[in-house]
């Protein structure tokens, strides 16, 4: 059964929920990191061939991963560890 909401709003949703703030006060928006019509359209066309078996991209420190059916993963990254510099 198709849903009538947007893969990048289902996107924005799991993150301000991750975050703890409402879905508007994500910044920058996400349609500063991806073009959402283009996401949405690969999950709305119904055409299998078309469909992606999978699309990965970084939005507010979290990897987002979308599978074939159009279920949202999202992971939180982890932060870069500098190396130890009082090592001789």
């Amino acid at each position: 059964m198709r849903t009538t909401q947007s893969l990048s709003l289902k996107v924005v949703e799991k993150i301000a929920k991750q975050e703890g703030v409402q879905p508007e006060e994500l910044r920058p928006p996400i349609h500063y990191v991806i073009d959402t019509d283009a996401l949405d359209s690969l999950y709305q066309s119904g055409d299998a061939e078309r469909t992606p078996s999978q699309v990965e991209f970084e939005y507010n420190g979290y990897t987002v991963t979308v599978d074939r059916t159009g279920e949202v993963a999202v992971t939180k990254r982890a932060a870069a560890v500098e190396p130890d510099k009082t090592a001789a």
